[in-house]
């Protein structure tokens, strides 16, 4: 298996299907269903992998995680979408307090990686994703696609950082 490439297609296809949640949410194209199903097999794509290197329960564990990470990212979308500023605020403190506890499982799991760099990576794409959002939905396509190049760049950056980290760890 090649590490770095299998985690690299893990990322970018959670902000390609992230982005796609999104348009099809602002656009009400129709297919949203079969977009949200398909963004749902990335956390379960990410936990066949993991649980090579760390295990069915801690694979399951990123998982869960991950889901609700989605799950609270559509939330955030559909009051952005809604005009629900306090439902927006308080879905956003959400998604931030469990970002911080990805950062946490992830130093937990591996020596080699530390939560302040994941937390801040992660806190990274939140904002690159909500303001994707924000510019998708108020039609500001220019803008909502340099951001989707920036969250493609950011999505590599996390995707090395957990290659390296695994194999650092696991010396391979």
């Amino acid at each position: 298996m090649n590490i770095v490439n299998t985690f690299r297609k893990l990322w970018e296809q959670h902000g390609f299907w992230t982005r796609s949640f999104i348009i099809s949410t602002a656009e009400g194209t129709g297919d949203l269903e079969l977009v949200t199903n398909r963004l749902f097999r990335n956390p379960a794509d990410f936990a066949e992998v993991l649980k090579l290197f760390y295990g069915k329960e801690k694979a399951n564990t990123f998982k869960n995680l991950l889901e609700q990470h989605l799950l609270i990212a559509a939330d955030l979308v559909n009051a952005a979408k809604a005009e629900s500023t306090e439902t927006a605020d308080e879905t956003r403190k959400k998604w931030y307090k469990n970002a911080r506890q990805i950062a946490y499982f992830l130093e937990d799991i591996n020596p080699v990686w530390k939560k302040e760099d994941w937390q801040a990576m992660l806190f990274e794409h939140l904002k690159l994703v909500e303001s994707e959002a924000v510019n998708r939905l108020g039609k500001q396509y220019a803008e909502d696609i340099k951001i989707f190049d920036s969250i493609e760049n950011q999505a590599l950056q996390m995707a090395d950082e957990m290659s390296e980290g695994i194999m650092r760890q696991f010396k391979i």
